[in-house]
């Protein structure tokens, strides 16, 4: 098969994957609480990474980490999976999923912006465009189509999710220094911070479950959201010829999330939130847009 089909099939399928992991975490939440939901599916997760790896024949690799790069893996561990995805689960819990889904997907406008003082990048015209229409769909959504009231159906859980956005983006700033294998380096990552969750969920939920579909959600969660995808759109990645061309699959996401969304947890869709998600759309266009040259 020519690499630019590979490509796009792999791009399709995580961008479809994405898709339903919204929805997926709305069900769970049904059967566990977000603690519960962070510990089995950093389980699942972490033994879908490790297959991956050994199916790869990369498992040497691990042997090959240095003191300090165990270290790193520590503290990214402690970043993504625990604080990210403990802080995103429970916004789920208290959002409805069509604003949590929305307003988690402006973390690429955050990183943009924690790129200025951490990685030393210039905050350009466009950053600043992108950070107010991105950040008004925020509004649009998060007040029901009433922004001048704002009145927030949950403002713990609007917070909550913004604030994953921050640590998705810390996270990710962090990890343009490391130079291992991604996915040794994320399995590592996860299998550090396991220890970390278990004693989380011990100390302040039950590994005991009440319903088997909590575990099949969790499962679903750990395997395609946490785990599998990222092998997918690193392949995705590697097959393209254009990364722009694979990267704009990923705005076909958050629409196809919503009818998800509708039909399987059975929300009825706002016109203000349809109206939110094309503001902050808008926004993380203008942030990948081209500045014209300057003339001398």
């Amino acid at each position: 098969m020519h690499n630019r089909k590979k490509a796009i099939l792999y791009g399709l399928a995580t961008v479809m994957l994405w898709s339903t992991v919204a929805s997926a975490f709305k069900l769970s939440l049904r059967y566990l609480d977000p603690i519960q939901l962070l510990f089995y599916g950093s389980i699942f997760s972490t033994l879908v990474l490790g297959a991956i790896l050994a199916a790869q024949g990369k498992m040497h690799l691990l042997f090959a980490c240095s003191g300090r790069q165990i270290l790193r893996s520590v503290i990214l561990g402690l970043l993504n999976p625990l604080l990210y995805y403990l802080v995103l689960f429970k916004a789920y819990d208290l959002l409805p999923a069509q604003e949590a889904q929305p307003l988690n997907y402006t973390w690429a406008i955050t990183l943009a912006l924690l790129s200025v003082p951490l990685l030393k990048q210039k905050i350009r015209w466009k950053n600043v465009a992108a950070l107010l229409v991105g950040y008004s769909g925020v509004v649009v959504i998060s007040t029901h189509g009433d922004p001048l009231s704002l009145r927030f159906s949950s403002p713990l859980g609007v917070c909550l999710a913004l604030g994953s956005t921050v640590i998705w983006s810390l996270y990710w700033i962090y990890n343009t220094k490391d130079d291992r294998d991604p996915v040794a380096g994320l399995f590592l990552n996860f299998l550090c911070s396991l220890p970390f969750v278990t004693v989380l969920c011990l100390s302040f939920s039950s590994v005991q479950v009440s319903d088997s579909m909590g575990l099949w959600g969790a499962a679903y969660v750990g395997i395609f959201e946490m785990g599998l995808t990222f092998v997918l759109w690193l392949y995705a990645l590697k097959f393209s010829q254009n990364t722009a061309r694979v990267g704009s699959l990923i705005f076909l996401s958050p629409f196809l999330s919503l009818v998800f969304i509708h039909y399987f947890v059975g929300e009825e869709i706002l016109p203000s939130t349809y109206i939110g998600l094309i503001l902050i759309i808008g926004g993380l266009l203008l942030q990948h847009t081209r500045e014209a040259p300057h003339r001398e």
